[in-house]
């Protein structure tokens, strides 16, 4: 916790932005520093998330891979991701398929990736919940999109505060 909040502030913003690759997050995130406990940042880090313009929450998504694929790259976004969705390394063949297929309808309707909280799920439940949420109105998942950006970032920001 010390670490973050002494850091100077483009290496505090730097890791906020690898929480939630939203860089007006990243830059109130931090210039609300210094925070009394893990507990207080991730409340703030989920107030900020919650109130995020539809175009920051677009700009985060940019930031993740389709659930599935394989995370390429080094940044602690793409390192996130890998842990994440350790899960899918499970998933069998049809439910591999399932959620590709999933994907490309999902993007299709939506317009953007498929946003889950992947960390403890089964590749299973990550199927039903994609199926499921292709019957959302554009309003609805957007909602949905948000409260898991909300959930990830949480769990980043815990994760780094280990």
């Amino acid at each position: 916790m010390a670490r973050f909040n002494d850091a100077p502030q483009a290496e505090a913003a730097e890791q906020a932005f690898g929480w939630l690759g939203a860089p007006a997050f990243a830059m109130v995130l931090t210039a609300g520093r210094p925070y009394a406990s893990v507990g207080a940042l991730v409340t703030r880090a989920a107030e900020l998330t919650r109130a995020l313009s539809w175009g920051h929450v677009s700009a985060a998504l940019d930031a993740h891979p389709r659930i599935g694929d394989r995370v390429e790259g080094s940044s602690a976004s793409a390192e996130a991701s890998r842990r994440e969705q350790s899960g899918m390394a499970d998933a069998d063949d049809e439910v591999r398929t399932a959620i590709a297929e999933g994907n490309r309808a999902y993007e299709e309707r939506f317009g953007h990736v498929f946003l889950i909280r992947a960390a403890g799920r089964p590749p299973a439940e990550i199927r039903r919940e994609l199926e499921r949420r292709l019957g959302n109105t554009p309003e609805a998942e957007r909602a949905e999109v948000q409260a898991q950006l909300v959930e990830i970032t949480a769990l980043r920001v815990r994760e780094a505060m280990r």
